[in-house]
């Protein structure tokens, strides 16, 4: 019988200060300067608050837009819904790069993965990791005064870079268990949460929700949706009560093909969802309950694309966009809003940064992202939102594909530095039936219903431009077309700018070699 541990103590307690909230040092005298401050105090205006603001960032792992606030009705989604109803919602929001670790080392520096080092997967055969010098939010939060938690999965490396004082994550406790069990992480939010600790805070609670089970034909389903059920074998997380959907219900994205074996995962994905769903609905109680909900920033996204072909680890549309959500307590009027705003990953340690008032040059490597916080005072101002970037090198050590990419309002930009290889396959992405189900009428010369062929998703362009106005599924590339050839150029120069900007090694590549500075040409035939 699987038993599921939701019990365990703390093992990584949230760090103490004795530190007094700063107080007045002297009366003053002046009945005049009194009631001036009284005045003062009382005009403020919320968008400038005087209590002690925190940040609660939740990060999905292989989420999509599978909730309502997204306009997915066939999915149950209660508390992501109530957390939009709370937030401004990005229509455009997009990761810094398709693959797991990358993203998060994204995420949490703010900087793009070929300028901090974190190339590929971080675990064993992969081995990819940051460098050294990096200096990454939580380490700064904690040098200004902060106090850091982790609940959930980290997957990133080295410690000594992404150091949270409080660590309820994988390198502590079980995977599942700490980034699925939805009980188990109530209960390590709510360590962190009742600490006696005077300081503002920042908690990051990443699920494992909804990645995929690697074991496919094991006992607890293809995203581990039946594990912690209740039924026999399963065990059970008391705070979880599981949906379970109807495959003929289901909505299937454009980018996959509309058959019984593709609808059978995402109905079994979309359980897993409400695991995730109701999760949020739990840590948000809690805040509540501890007393910081009104004085909590909380941000909502995901790593990559949802599990399936043309999505995670690739750079599409369908692999590039990302839910995002940002509940600024102090902006209610604004509550509900949707913007048109392009907004990155890469955006969300400035954000935080901004939040807290931390001056950005403490950080050693110049920022590639920008706050957003300003779009949560007026989400329809988004001129200076036009343009966000991403950078891919690897997922799995064996996957070496870079990648460079632009997004405008109109257009995709991507850049194949790799292009005469074969797009590599995710090993949990080509295990899955859909893909399999591929595979199998491609060589069988049957029809397979996707809206591409295998060929074409195997051998790309090394450009790809994508006109999202004319072509919002991205099956026409444009790079070559003359009437396209001022944008080509336009947007080239720009991604090139910013690959200089963050210190790309591979922005020669591939007709040429980085020396120093400069590139000088191999003579290869690109």
């Amino acid at each position: 019988m699987f038993t599921l541990v939701i019990n365990d103590a703390v093992t990584a307690d949230a760090a103490s200060s004795s530190a007094e909230p700063e107080r007045v040092g002297r009366m003053i005298p002046s009945l005049y300067l009194v009631v001036m401050v009284m005045v003062l105090m009382t005009s403020a205006d919320l968008a400038t608050p005087t209590v002690k603001r925190n940040v609660l960032l939740i990060f999905g792992d292989d989420a999509g837009f599978q909730m309502g606030a997204y306009n997915n009705t066939d999915i149950l989604t209660p508390n992501w819904d109530a957390l939009a109803a709370r937030s401004v919602v990005f229509r455009h929001g997009f990761t810094s790069v398709s693959s797991c670790s990358p993203s998060r080392s994204v995420l949490l520096t703010g900087q793009p993965q070929h300028q901090n080092g974190q190339y590929g997967l971080a675990q064993v055969p992969h081995h990819f990791s940051s460098f050294d010098d990096v200096q990454s939010l939580p380490v700064i939060l904690s040098q200004n005064g902060v106090r850091t938690g982790i609940v959930g999965k980290k997957h990133v490396k080295p410690d000594s870079v992404y150091k949270f004082e409080f660590d309820a994550s994988d390198e502590v406790y079980d995977l599942q268990q700490i980034g699925r069990n939805i009980t188990f992480m109530k209960e390590k939010v709510q360590a962190f949460l009742s600490a006696n600790d005077s300081r503002p805070f920042f908690l990051y609670v990443a699920f494992h929700d909804p990645h995929r089970n690697p074991d496919l034909a094991g006992t607890f389903g293809q995203f581990m949706e039946r594990w912690g059920d209740g039924q026999t074998g399963h065990g059970l997380i008391p705070d979880w009560t599981p949906v379970q959907y109807d495959p003929e219900k289901v909505k299937v994205p454009y980018f996959l093909p509309d058959t019984n074996v593709t609808r059978q995962e995402l109905a079994n994905m979309y359980t897993t969802y409400s695991r995730m769903d109701q999760g949020i609905g739990l840590f948000m109680k809690e805040l509540e309950s501890a007393g910081y909900l009104n004085n909590t920033l909380v941000l909502y996204t995901s790593d990559n694309g949802i599990p399936y072909p043309n999505a995670k680890t690739n750079l599409y549309e369908s692999g590039m966009g990302e839910p995002m959500m940002i509940s600024n307590p102090f902006q209610q009027q604004h509550w509900g809003e949707y913007t048109d705003a392009l907004a990155s990953t890469m955006d969300f340690t400035p954000t935080i940064l901004d939040w807290f008032g931390v001056n950005a040059s403490t950080i050693k490597a110049k920022l590639s992202g920008k706050s957003l916080l300003p779009l949560t005072e007026e989400p329809d101002n988004i001129t200076n939102y036009q343009t966000v970037f991403s950078s891919h090198n690897f997922h799995e050590v064996t996957m070496y594909y870079p990648m460079r990419v632009i997004r405008t309002p109109r257009y995709r930009l991507i850049h194949n530095i790799n292009h005469r290889a074969p797009f590599g396959l995710a090993t949990d992405l080509y295990q899955a039936p859909t893909f399999q189900q591929i595979l199998n009428d491609t060589q069988e010369g049957h029809p397979s219903g996707w809206f591409k062929s295998l060929n074409s998703y195997y051998y790309r362009d090394q450009y790809e431009l994508f006109d999202l106005q004319n072509d919002p599924e991205e099956l026409q590339n444009v790079a070559d077309d003359p009437s396209y050839q001022q944008v080509l150029q336009e947007l080239s120069t720009q991604l090139l700018t910013w690959q200089k900007a963050t210190s790309d090694t591979w922005r020669c590549m591939p007709s040429a070699i980085l020396e120093g500075m400069t590139c000088d040409a191999a003579y290869n035939g690109e």
